[in-house]
């Protein structure tokens, strides 16, 4: 945690020394308050959640605070640049992106404190369905769009991006769902082409979500949310059933309705034809879908080379409103070069691996799936966001998580973050609790007396009851009960089980065989 800070406090002075000469302003305020946040949301995961995987939280710091190092950097450039034009690009974004680190960090404290245990969740799984599809709808009621899509709900002056938002519920709602109805969708179908396809009332839930995909992408033209919330689920639904028949079909039927889509919708069409032919803007006679932006992420991206020009020492600012988009990705490519690019996605894999190997960890399904679910949701946001801007795939519009200014964005991030917290505590615990040695020396416990009245005298042979072995009550069927008693660990309190005695061979038996765990029957002998 300490390096996350420092690394960021670093980035800050170097970036204002190469763009002014001086260090920024009211330094040490901020470092103090970057220290004093984080020290609080440290505090509270070793409170509330000891467990918890130790890299997750220190992940998100850097990523965030290195966020509003870029975001400072590109208010300089804006303000000198913009400051004859009287636009809003000369507005500062640092500042209010500040306030809502502050706001983000909080309500993961809240959530890491006030949630138990995440099987919380799974009782309203339902009721968060309902709800993220009434967010993600609400933007198609706007009277107007920005930047060609519909993703902003406005109210009382503030704007906001319920897709963000929505992105959680759906997977919590996700991992409840798969985790009631996996043995249903995992039944074998028909073989076509050596491939084992779904039965047909079984693929129903897939064809649902596939159509809300697209009716997300036609009519709020929102491409990135759409290949986010269809990836999702084809990928928890492979973790659920283990079949790759359906990753084939969801694939098939997400390139299937993107083609569709590309083609019949115009905004749609011209972030595919600026993916296709981006150099097409500069040419006397283009289509008009066509923005420069594509071009511009090029050039900007190419000018870092392996080491990149220095942070504050190149023209990231070229790009329009980078800070407040996906383009903020060209600054780390153009002023930290390849290695910079590196890192950062180094950074981003190390915190979707912690994620993945809390899912690995965790025994009950459900917080298997969500897990997984949060890990994939962030993956592939990462890739659309960083793949649009490299050329790789068309532009989405999707803000970079944690760098990007975005109060919506910062906030659901900082929620999955959370998440992931509270997954990874349940996940230490059932590892390494019951490995916990016994504090003090085990006392023997003595046997259950005999049932009936045991014969005195030489009758009664066999081992009496102190010496009689004990076995521990038999656990419910289908239990994994992680303090049972084993050979090399014993129940606390309680005398390690005797040896049982070899089966008689050659038809003798024992003249003292005991029955296991019960005095002999005085009958028998």
């Amino acid at each position: 945690m300490a390096l996350a800070v420092a690394v960021c406090l670093a980035g800050h002075i170097e970036a204002d020394l190469a763009l002014t000469g001086k260090l920024p302003p009211g330094l040490l305020v901020h470092a103090l308050s970057l220290g004093a946040l984080a020290g609080a949301a440290h505090l509270a995961v070793r409170r509330f959640a000891p467990y918890a995987d130790p890299l997750i939280l220190p992940l998100g710091v850097f990523l965030t605070g290195f966020g509003l190092v870029l975001l400072d950097r590109l208010d300089i450039s804006y303000k000198a640049a913009h400051s004859a034009k009287g636009d809003y690009q000369k507005l500062p974004a640092a500042p209010s992106q500040l306030m809502w680190v502050f706001l983000s960090v909080a309500a993961a404290i809240a959530l890491i404190v006030l949630v138990k245990h995440h099987r919380f969740f799974q009782r309203y799984v339902y009721l968060l369905m309902a709800g993220a599809l009434i967010l993600l709808a609400a933007p198609v009621a706007s009277p107007s769009d920005s930047f060609g899509a519909k993703r902003w709900i406005r109210l009382f002056g503030l704007s906001f991006e319920p897709d963000e938002f929505v992105k959680v519920a759906i997977t919590i709602f996700f991992a409840g769902y798969l985790m009631a109805s996996r043995d249903a969708l995992a039944l074998a179908g028909r073989k076509i082409w050596g491939m084992t396809l779904p039965r047909g009332r079984h693929a129903g839930p897939v064809l649902a979500i596939w159509v809300v995909s697209l009716l997300v992408l036609i009519f709020e033209r929102d491409l990135g949310t759409s290949l986010i919330f269809f990836g999702v689920f084809i990928v928890m639904l492979y973790v659920a059933t283990e079949r790759t028949s359906w990753v084939v079909l969801g694939l098939l039927m997400a390139v299937g309705g993107a083609a569709v889509v590309g083609t019949v919708e115009p905004h749609v069409h011209g972030r595919v034809e600026a993916w296709l032919h981006p150099l097409d803007y500069y040419k006397p006679v283009h289509d008009q879908a066509i923005s420069e932006q594509p071009a511009e992420a090029l050039f900007s991206l190419g000018t870092g080379h392996l080491t990149g020009t220095g942070l504050g020492s190149g023209r990231p600012w070229l790009i329009g409103f980078a800070g407040r988009s996906d383009f903020i990705f060209t600054t780390i490519g153009e002023e930290l070069g390849l290695a910079g690019v590196t890192a950062v996605l180094l950074v981003y894999v190390l915190l979707i691996q912690r994620g993945l190997r809390t899912a690995v960890g965790l025994t009950d399904p459900f917080g298997k799936l969500l897990a997984t679910g949060l890990s994939a949701a962030l993956a592939l946001q990462i890739f659309v966001v960083v793949g649009g801007v490299s050329g790789l795939v068309p532009l989405t519009g999707k803000a970079l998580p944690f760098l990007a200014a975005g109060g919506s964005s910062l906030l659901a991030n900082w929620l999955m973050v959370a998440l992931l917290i509270k997954l990874s505590d349940s996940s230490g615990r059932t590892a390494l609790e019951p490995a916990l040695p016994s504090p003090e020396p085990l006392p023997a416990r003595a046997a259950p007396p005999a049932s009936g009245p045991t014969p005195a005298g030489p009758a009664s042979a066999g081992p009496t009851p102190a010496e009689a072995p004990t076995d521990p009550a038999p656990a419910a069927p289908g239990s994994a009960d992680p303090s049972a008693p084993t050979e090399l660990r014993p129940a606390y309190g309680h005398a390690p089980a005797a040896p049982q005695p070899a089966a008689p061979q050659h038809g003798h038996t024992p003249a003292a065989a005991p029955h296991y765990g019960y005095p002999p029957n005085p009958a028998t002998g």
